[in-house]
């Protein structure tokens, strides 16, 4: 009955996420908890895991529609490719409190920075070729670490990242998911070496999984507008982040 219910609840939050180019780790891992699995060793593999399936069933049906940019992306993908697993290695050495504590701070920051955009109009930049490769390299391991440390796939970094440096909402939330897909694989190969599954917990949200982020994924497509998705990403972090917070000193 638990497991069922589990699976519900994550069909519904992978097709909110999909819509935001994210993998939906920032809440499979909190409603894990909430459920009474282990923060490190249940929580956070398995929000990696269904974190990289949500951000690839969503990025397949956005590179059919070309709204991945797939060579600007590289380094963003190699780097955080590299950096997960270093984080996913240093989980053993950070109190749990500590690591729920920098999962919550990362969601209000990067909520608060979404909701603050969601009023102003896409703006192109144009940064070099060099500088805009070395800030995606450096930023990517960073982002990569953080997210195989916490157990989640980076979107909700990468995605504000993109954003500064010029690309449309859109293409920002569907070229994260791509990205993603690789730093979330990448960190759950390093819990897996650690010892940290759960497989009838893994097999039953997969289905759900693949379902929500499709459905999340053409409705992003074909009719939400880039400031919905902007209030959307924030209000959830934040909302989350208060949850979060108020289970541990509430």
């Amino acid at each position: 009955m638990m497991l069922s219910l589990t699976a519900a609840i994550v069909l519904a939050l992978a097709f909110l996420f999909s819509m935001l180019g994210l993998g939906g780790a920032m809440l499979y891992i909190p409603v894990f908890h909430w459920f009474g699995y282990d923060f490190k060793s249940v929580a956070i593999p398995t929000g990696l895991l269904l974190n990289g399936v949500t951000a690839l069933s969503a990025a397949v049906s956005y590179l059919r529609a070309g709204m991945v940019d797939v060579r600007g992306a590289a380094p963003l993908i190699v780097s955080s490719f590299l950096g997960a697993p270093v984080g996913a290695l240093f989980t053993r050495y950070v109190p749990t409190e500590t690591l729920i504590l920098l999962f919550a701070a990362g969601m209000i920051l990067a909520g608060g920075r979404m909701l603050i955009a969601a009023g102003r109009p896409d703006t192109r930049r144009h940064m070099a070729p060099g500088a805009r490769f070395a800030l995606m390299g450096a930023g990517g391991f960073g982002v990569g670490m953080i997210a195989g440390l916490l157990g989640i796939g980076g979107g909700f970094l990468f995605v504000p990242m993109m954003l500064a440096m010029g690309y449309p909402t859109k293409q920002a939330a569907a070229t994260s998911a791509f990205v993603v897909v690789f730093s979330s694989f990448s960190g759950f190969a390093g819990h897996l070496a650690e010892g940290h599954f759960d497989w009838p917990l893994m097999g039953a949200t997969l289905a759900a999984v693949i379902v929500g982020s499709q459905l999340g994924a053409k409705v992003m497509r074909e009719r939400m507008k880039a400031a919905w998705i902007k209030r959307m990403f924030g209000g959830v972090l934040l909302a989350v982040a208060a949850k979060l917070l108020w289970r541990l000193f509430g």
